[in-house]
Parts: structure tokens; sequence; C-alpha cells
């Protein structure tokens, strides 16, 4: 008995020596925050620099969990993950929302709808893109923001400059009609992939090219099993920041509200180094001798554009006419 009184005693004046800040340390509030592409993309250095920033202005109080690479979740996994809570964080591509019932995203992937940042710009930081983010709700996601990844070349084994040169070609996309409709309007045969799957697909011949920005062509090692590289910056591909509904709205006003204030610096961040990346992609594919570069002529761009039009009219009913007519609106395209 005396000895259980002496520990106890000890134990006692143990702890009133700690230093408060050890006593009252609270557990973080851990956000895992999935993506599918390699650390050094723009949306892999978007996440970090976000991770970065976000601890440091809650002084510890929030640890973001950053998981590049599709570590924990593949393409067609982690959007189940996010409404299921198992991760609280994504940014997956625009594409990836039609699949869940909001298709009006799709209107991202029509071909040649933006011809540059400018006119993007007006779309994803105006009042289109809140009204899109904004339907996410009903699905249990909240819509942070957008991030830019950039403008499409096209890859394959052989030159693509001509709409028929595409016929017959096995081109992997992402799930989208869209992009499904771009590649049969020049007579591809699309072939829907998990993003981790590619080079392999690439290098074995299951698919003989494909659509990406630079930076993630170049990351994955793609350009490496890719005689050609066509700079056609045809379409676009970019991200939405989204999170579990159910946690936002969980977490303290005061994190929520510095999270928010992070996320808006993370993505000036973002939507800077994704033009910047690209370029210097293009560069490293040049450098290594792997691709050669084919640039259209306006000649041959127009062509492209022509024939990759009918995929505006197929998908016109499906996204939604007047909200096409916004975008046009918004960025001056003028269907054929």
């Amino acid at each position: 008995m005396k000895l259980n009184r002496c520990i106890k005693t000890l134990l006692i004046a143990t702890a009133l020596t700690l230093p408060l800040t050890a006593m009252a340390a609270p557990t973080p509030i851990v956000i895992k925050f999935s993506h599918v592409v390699a650390q050094h993309t723009p949306k892999g250095q978007a996440a970090d620099y976000f991770k970065k920033i976000a601890e440091e202005r809650t002084k510890g109080r929030v640890k973001i969990e950053v998981y590049p690479n599709s570590q924990l979740y593949k393409d067609k996994e982690e959007m189940e993950a996010l409404q299921l809570g198992a991760v609280q964080m994504l940014a997956p591509s625009l594409a990836k929302f039609a699949p869940l019932g909001v298709k009006e995203f799709e209107v991202f992937d029509l071909p040649f709808i933006f011809d540059n940042y400018q006119e993007l710009h007006k779309v994803t930081q105006g009042p289109v893109g809140a009204k899109l983010l904004s339907k996410l709700e009903s699905k249990g996601i909240h819509g942070l923001a957008y991030w830019d990844n950039g403008f499409k070349v096209m890859s394959a084994n052989k030159p693509l400059k001509t709409p028929e040169d595409f016929k017959g070609q096995k081109l992997r996309i992402q799930s989208s009609k869209v992009l499904d409709a771009q590649m049969r309007s020049v007579g591809a045969n699309p072939q829907v992939m998990a993003f981790s799957e590619v080079y392999q697909a690439l290098q074995t011949g299951v698919v003989d090219g494909t659509e990406n920005p630079p930076s993630n062509l170049f990351t994955q090692k793609m350009h490496e099993v890719q005689k050609y590289v066509t700079l056609s910056d045809h379409g676009y591909l970019g991200y939405a920041v989204i999170v579990n509904k159910k946690y936002w709205a969980g977490l303290p006003a005061d994190i929520r509200t510095i999270l928010e204030g992070a996320m808006k610096d993370a993505t000036v961040y973002a939507n800077d180094i994704a033009k910047k990346d690209n370029e210097q992609a293009l560069a490293g594919v040049k450098k290594s001798g792997k691709s050669q570069f084919i640039t259209l002529t306006p000649q041959e761009r127009a062509a492209w554009k022509k024939a990759m039009d009918k995929a505006h009219k197929d998908n016109m009913g499906r996204i939604g006419a007047d909200l096409v007519q916004e975008v046009y609106k918004a960025t001056g395209y003028s269907p054929n």
C-alpha cells in the first residue's frame, strides 16, 4: 500500500512539473489529401504547397497528409472513398464528375472551347464556375477551387497531323462522353483507362496513344514509349479541389476560414506554375530525344477543330445547351 501511494505521489509530482503545452497539446485534425498524379506535376506541387501553408497558418492544429501518384486510390476509387469519408480531400480532373450525375462539368472537355488561359479563367473564376461547384453539394461534396493543369497534346506512335491520321488508333481517354465523342469524330477508338495504368498500356501496345498536358506526359514517362507528340492544345485538363461536405461542415469555423484562405493562395500558386511546368516538361521531352514534335499549321488546326466540332453538337443536350452557350459567350467560341 505504501508503495502504491509513493508511485501515485510521484506520478502527480511528475505531471505538475510537465510544461503546460505538453499537457494541453491537442490532437491535430488530420486531412488526407489523395491524388493520382506525380508529386512534381502542377497538381502535386500545389497540394504540397497547400499542406505547407495550411499547417503553418493553423499552427499545428491541422495536419495535411498528401498521398500522390495513386498511393491510396486509383481514378475510379477516389470519389467513392471521399463520399464514404475514407479520405477528406481530392483534386480530381473535371471529367470525373459526370459519373456522379453532374454532367455539366463535361463542358470543360469540349475540344477547342478555350484558346488560352484568359478565356478559361473567365469561366473557372467567374459565376459559371461557381454555379458548377454548387451542383456538387447534393452529392455530399463541397467544392473549394479550380486548379489548372494545362492544355493537352496528342501522343502516338504515328504522326497525327490531319483528322484522317487518327483512323483506327486506340487512344486512351478519361471516362467522359465528350472525350469519347471527340475521339470518334476523327475516327479513333477511345479507350477508358485509369491514369496509373497508361504507361504500361502504351508500352505493351494495348493503346496506341493518349492525350495529356505535357507535365503529365513527361512525369509519367509516357514520352519514352511514344514516337510522336503533336502540339495541338486541342483541349483543357483541369481539376476541382473538393472535400467531403459533412467533414468540412464539422470543422471548427475558424479552422475552415484559415483553410479557405490557404486554398485561395494555393490556387494562385497552382495556376501560376501550371504553364511554366508544362513548358519545362516539353523541354524535357525534347531533350530526351524519345519523341518527335509535330506543330500544326493554322490550316491543320482548323481541320481538327472542324472535325471535332461534332463533339459539341452531339453533347449539347447532355451538358445543357444554356450552359454551353454561357461558356461560348464568355470565351468567344464560334462553332463551325
